[in-house]
C-alpha cells in the first residue's frame, strides 16, 4: 500500500509542477484577438446639403465625441441611399476634417431599418489585444513535460499589437501592387529623402553654469 501511495503521490507532484496548459510546440497559446464595433448616426438629408449645414455640424461633433482616428472605417448602411451624390458629398467634406475618406463599400448592417428621407453614418473601429498576457499560470523550473512557459509569445504579440496602425490587418492584410514601383519603392524612397539627424551638427554642452 505504501509504494501506491508514494507513487500517486509523486504523479501529483509532477503533474501539479506546471500549474498550466501544456504547449510542446512553437506555437505561442498567446495570440492577437481583433474585435470590432460599429457605431451608427442618422443624419437628415434635407438639412445635410452642404459642410455647413445644420446636420453637418451635428456629424462633426459626433465624430469629435468618437475620436475618429486613423484606422476607422467611416461608411454609410444603407446603398440604396449612397446615389445621392450632394449629400454623400457633404458627408465626405465632413469627413475629410477628420483626415479619413468615406468607403465606398456598404457599411456594417446595423439594427433597425434607416428613418425615411435620412443617412445612416457606420463608423467601425477594430480594436486588438492579447487577452491573459501576462501569463505566469505555469512556472518554468521545474518542468517534467517539455512544454513552453505560458508567457511565451506575450512580449512579441503585445508589442505587435500596440504598435499596428490598422487591426484588422492582422485579420486579412492588405494587398498591394506588384505592378506599380512606386508602391514598392515608398519605403525606401522615405528613407531617402529624411534629412540626416546629424545635418545640423552636433549640439555643445557645458557643465558650467551661465553665472560661472
Amino acid at each position: 500500500m505504501r509504494p501506491l501511495l508514494l507513487a500517486l503521490s509523486l504523479s501529483t507532484l509532477l503533474g501539479a509542477a506546471g500549474c498550466g496548459p501544456v504547449n510542446r510546440g512553437l506555437e505561442s497559446v498567446n495570440q492577437p484577438i481583433v474585435s470590432r464595433t460599429d457605431y451608427a448616426f442618422d443624419v437628415s438629408a434635407v438639412g445635410l446639403r452642404s459642410a455647413d449645414d445644420v446636420e453637418a455640424r451635428r456629424l462633426d461633433a459626433w465624430f469629435d465625441a468618437l475620436g475618429l482616428r486613423y484606422g476607422d472605417r467611416v461608411s454609410l448602411d444603407d446603398p440604396r441611399r449612397a446615389g445621392d451624390g450632394v449629400t454623400r458629398e457633404a458627408i465626405s467634406e465632413v469627413l475629410a476634417r477628420h483626415g479619413l475618406l468615406l468607403d465606398e463599400q456598404p457599411g456594417a448592417v446595423t439594427g433597425g431599418p434607416v428613418p425615411a428621407g435620412a443617412f445612416r453614418v457606420v463608423v467601425s473601429r477594430a480594436s486588438v489585444e492579447v487577452p491573459d498576457c501576462p501569463n505566469w499560470s505555469r512556472q518554468s523550473q521545474p518542468e517534467f513535460a517539455a512544454s513552453t512557459m505560458s508567457n511565451y509569445g506575450c512580449a512579441v504579440n503585445s508589442t505587435l499589437a500596440a504598435m499596428v496602425a490598422s487591426p484588422e490587418d492582422l485579420v486579412r492584410g492588405r494587398s498591394i501592387d506588384d505592378s506599380d514601383a512606386r508602391t514598392i519603392n515608398k519605403a525606401v524612397k522615405l528613407y531617402r529623402d529624411a534629412t540626416p539627424t546629424g545635418k545640423e551638427g552636433v549640439a555643445k554642452e557645458s557643465t558650467k553654469s551661465g553665472g560661472q
